[in-house]
């Protein structure tokens, strides 16, 4: 009975920010990839303008990763919650039109964590900065397209009011991008909010990607959802002896987990 109980616990409370301020990571369900080209990347983005008008939320910084996006942002006339449900919704209808899929895109509840100070609003965007560096995608954060910092160092805050952090390192904006240059590649241990997504070695995802594609010939990687089962078992047995690991497959894809292990 008290097993019972205990699993039928209702989930906790989101913990409310004193400062309005978050640090928020939307995954794909599955880990699945939420984003397969630019176009995908350049439409999430274009949602988070529209809402910002709507919702009058501020963005402080962005990262889009493969299969995950990570936020920093301050509610305004609505709630967080209201703010991200209507952005995941919005690029949901977007991606299962495009793609051809229906159903759920990313995991039921956003991932938060409120940011109350200054000193923890500039680790957290070093942290969201540093996200493609430390999965092995680039050698510097400047050399990623799909996040906020070259908005702050190009001063043009296209999706982020960048003005608000470089007010915060100096008046002076010249001093404050060297600031945070500085700041952004220095040498850190943050950890906030890990999603725990590391780069294999052995076979990259871009590597899987060709695969399935060369495999299926088609450049939509999500089309095993669509194939007959045997031949879709056959594809998934090449590519897990090509090298291609059952997480991999099941955050590119789409496809549960169990499916794959039985291939």
């Amino acid at each position: 009975m008290l097993f019972r109980s205990w699993y039928f616990m209702p989930r906790m409370a989101r913990k409310k920010s004193s400062s309005g301020i978050y640090h928020i990571m939307l995954r794909g369900i599955n880990k699945q990839d939420i984003f397969h080209d630019a176009a995908d990347r350049i439409k999430l983005i274009e949602i988070l303008n529209y809402y910002r008008d709507i919702c009058e939320y501020e963005v402080y910084g962005y990262c889009l990763m493969s299969n995950h996006i990570h936020i920093l942002i301050k509610e305004g006339k609505e709630t967080i919650s209201q703010a991200i449900k209507r952005i995941g919704v919005n690029y949901a209808y977007w991606y299962n039109s495009k793609y051809a899929r229906c159903g759920h895109l990313f995991q039921d509840r956003f991932k938060s964590e409120a940011v109350e100070d200054d000193r923890y609003l500039l680790t957290v965007l070093r942290y969201i900065h540093q996200n493609p560096v430390k999965a092995g995608i680039v050698a510097e954060a400047a050399k990623y397209r799909w996040s906020s910092y070259s908005e702050y160092v190009n001063q043009q805050g296209i999706v982020t009011n960048i003005n608000f952090v470089l007010g915060i390192l100096n008046p002076d904006t010249g001093k404050a991008v060297k600031i945070f240059e500085e700041f952004m590649t220095a040498e850190n241990e943050d950890n906030c909010l890990d999603v725990d997504d590391k780069m294999r070695k052995q076979l990259s995802d871009e590597d899987t990607r060709k695969l399935i594609k060369q495999l299926t010939k088609s450049d939509n990687v999500l089309i095993l959802q669509q194939m007959d089962k045997n031949e879709r078992n056959i594809t998934i047995k090449n590519l897990k002896e090509m090298g291609c690991s059952v997480r991999q497959l099941e955050r590119i894809t789409g496809l549960g987990r169990r499916i794959i292990e039985k291939a």
